[in-house]
């Protein structure tokens, strides 16, 4: 006697199937279209997209012009605590080319970077991505083609002598913006407090704790709309593409705000 088909198992298979392609089409197809960047272009694109991957494994990291984002390939030996005759050089070519707007101790009250106790690695990476026209500013690409690799090399070292003294640790202990503490995995965001100095610092990332609101503002908007292409890998670019104004502004005042009043 042979075996009578399971209607009920038949259309829970047919129910199973159609639910798939429906999910597929809300997360492959829906979804991405709602994105203010959104571009239709193919399968795979829209597979990775919703995955939260490159489409491109290649690692040329170019930008959407088609420009290598930055030359610089980080090195420990550029973490290297400079001698006492290099960050005396670095604290003359400071004099002379940087304190207008980063302050004479490399804190400011202007909308310029403040780069007192800054990551070495950090500076010269700048500095060299400015002199290579990899990142824009009338101002700083001309200053920083005037300086040879050791001149960069020397202002590092004398801006990363200087103490943090206006600065605060970020820390696990105290109220953080979402996106500092937790990130948003779902739209590919990392924390900022897992590479940006307080609780950890990923080789080349720079400290923010201090840093102006309106320069922590606009430079995570023109990573937004990809003005700023320098990030190794588009990594900065990838997360603040996904960040609204009301996010930006919350990191950017949290930054801020970690500035301790002067004399402290």
């Amino acid at each position: 006697m042979s075996a009578q088909p399971n209607p009920i198992g038949a259309k829970s298979v047919l129910a199973l199937v159609v639910l798939t392609i429906v999910l597929m089409l809300v997360g492959f197809i829906w979804l991405p279209s709602v994105q203010s960047d959104f571009s239709a272009r193919g399968v795979w694109d829209a597979i990775c997209r919703a995955a939260g991957v490159p489409t491109n494994w290649s690692g040329d990291d170019k930008t959407r012009t088609g420009r290598i984002a930055t030359n610089v390939v980080l090195d420990r030996s550029m973490a290297r605590v400079g001698s006492a005759d290099s960050v005396g050089r670095g604290a003359t070519l400071a004099l002379n080319n940087c304190t207008m707007c980063h302050g004479a101790r490399g804190m400011t009250a202007s909308n310029a970077p403040n780069l007192a106790g800054q990551y070495p690695e950090v500076i010269i990476k700048q500095l060299n991505d400015y002199n290579a026209g990899k990142r824009g500013s009338a101002i700083m690409e001309t200053l920083a083609r005037k300086l040879s690799e050791r001149d960069i090399a020397d202002v590092a070292a004398y801006y990363a002598s200087l103490p943090k003294a206006r600065t605060a640790p970020t820390t696990y202990d105290e109220s953080l913006p979402a996106l500092v503490r937790v990130g948003d995995p779902l739209r590919n965001i990392a924390p900022c407090i897992a590479c940006h100095g307080g609780v950890d610092q990923k080789f080349g990332a720079p400290w923010l704790e201090g840093m102006p609101r309106d320069y922590l503002t606009a430079e995570l908007r023109a990573f937004r709309n990809g003005s700023r292409a320098n990030d190794a890998e588009a990594q900065m670019r990838n997360m603040a593409r996904a960040m609204t104004d009301q996010e930006i502004e919350e990191v950017a005042v949290f930054y801020a705000r970690k500035a301790a009043p002067e004399g402290h």
